[in-house]
């Protein structure tokens, strides 16, 4: 290293943020992920006696898987190559993987490749790590913050093992943070003194990730003026203005947008007014598109509420459409009015599961033919074919109904339709049972 690259580099040292100054250097100093990396876990004893195979490390920014692979690279007694999806192709793959194959054969070291941000890599580059990960030459170790049964090749992804990481719990935060303002590489040397108030703020406010909360400690410390005795005294007033906003974990293209969307259709459809505003504040306030919110709650309307309430479907067309006509910041109160009324409804999946199973019959050609008093009449000819023979018009009898066979006769009898007690469909449920008093009522033949 000349003069002016050992300069750039202690430089580089000296300005860096405080997150990359504080990573932990061991084992001992990793900070959460409890579930996998406690004593005695799976994870820290494959680690602790380097018989780590391939692994992917999922999860949220700021939960320490790079961090975690840094100390591997550190303790285990393989060469550690370290890869970003971003910036290395193919070419660089298969320069680590003639490299690695050389070092087995001469030193009996296996090579751990470490790539950040895999599900970056597309599936050319993920088939050129297949053969050497499959053969033991590369022991691959994987991060990624999207979902790698949605983003990694299925032959790389069986075999790898995934382990995930969970946003940092408030303990795990805290004592990262109190361990950064006693060490000289971090915020001793600024004399600071930090108010408990002004702690909690910032560990509220960073949502799980260490990174985030690093950053925000560090820059209520560095903005704020020494006191007479060169102590700097953080209080929550200052922390509270040094972090103006939440930062909310949500990538609309990511595993996120899913989980979200998921929690909160979910919480509509188990009556839950109180949790479906919380998603969709979530959302709201994380940037999602509001029309995506808006066709979720129709589709939830028909698939969830249906015929208990068929005002349901009504009121979620027309926040889509008020939405459409009045914009954002003020479509929030529509769509919140649409998910508490679909939330506090009475619910039935009855249609959603008759048209499936009607599908399914017709998927598997055991639908049949329409029966002859079903087909068109209306032409030329059709009684030669004794089309529509047979049919009764319904509203030439007493109540405008008469009994006959609307189904192929392969099908005769088959119910699709059934027709729950809640709400308003149990008025279509007295009626169906009225009209056809042979009709099964519950459960398939």
């Amino acid at each position: 290293m000349d003069i002016f690259s050992y300069g750039w580099q202690k430089e580089v040292e000296k300005q860096a943020p405080l997150a990359l100054k504080v990573r932990p250097q061991s084992l001992d100093d990793f900070a959460g992920q409890e579930e996998i990396m406690g004593r005695g876990k799976i994870l820290r004893r494959l680690i602790e006696a380097d018989r780590l195979a391939s692994a992917i490390f999922y999860g949220p920014p700021g939960t320490g898987k790079t961090t975690l692979a840094k100390i591997i690279a550190e303790t285990s007694k393989g060469d550690f190559v370290q890869l970003n999806a971003v910036m290395s192709g193919v070419k660089e793959i298969k320069e680590v993987i003639k490299g690695a194959r050389d070092l087995l054969g001469m030193e009996g070291r296996r090579t751990i490749m470490f790539i950040d941000e895999i599900h970056r890599f597309n599936k050319a580059q993920q088939d050129a790590l297949l053969p050497s990960v499959e053969d033991g030459t590369v022991i691959l170790i994987g991060a990624t913050t999207e979902n790698p049964y949605f983003t990694v090749n299925s032959p790389l992804l069986s075999r790898s093992r995934v382990f995930p990481f969970k946003p940092l719990d408030n303990s795990s935060l805290r004592s990262i943070l109190e361990k950064a303002l006693e060490e000289d590489k971090g915020l001793k040397g600024w004399n600071p003194r930090v108010d408990k108030e002004a702690i909690d703020h910032i560990i509220e406010r960073s949502n799980g990730d260490a990174r985030t909360a690093l950053n925000a400690l560090e820059l209520t410390v560095l903005t704020t003026s020494p006191e007479d005795n060169e102590t700097r005294r953080v209080t929550l007033e200052i922390a509270e203005e040094s972090i103006q906003q939440k930062v909310v974990n949500y990538d609309r293209q990511g595993d996120n947008h899913y989980n979200v969307i998921s929690a909160f259709i979910k919480s509509i459809r188990g009556s839950d007014p109180d949790a479906a505003l919380h998603w969709l504040a979530s959302m709201i306030y994380a940037g999602e598109d509001p029309n995506f919110i808006a066709r979720r709650l129709i589709i939830s309307a028909s698939e969830d509420v249906g015929n208990a309430d068929p005002r349901g479907l009504s009121v979620a067309v027309a926040a889509a459409q008020a939405l459409q006509m009045i914009g954002m910041p003020e479509g929030r109160i529509v769509l919140a009015q649409a998910v508490v009324y679909l939330a506090g409804a009475p619910k039935s999946n009855a249609a959603y599961k008759g048209i499936n199973q009607a599908l399914e019959d017709v998927s598997k050609e055991r639908s049949g033919g329409v029966p002859p008093h079903l087909k068109d009449s209306s032409y030329p000819g059709s009684k030669k074919l004794s089309s529509g023979q047979g049919y009764r018009y319904p509203h030439d009898y007493p109540g405008h109904f008469v009994s006959q066979n609307y189904l192929p006769p392969e099908l005769k009898d088959k119910v699709y339709y059934y027709p729950t007690e809640n709400g308003e469909e149990e008025k279509i449920k007295n009626r169906l049972d009225k009209l056809w008093p042979t009709r099964k009522k519950e459960g398939n033949p």
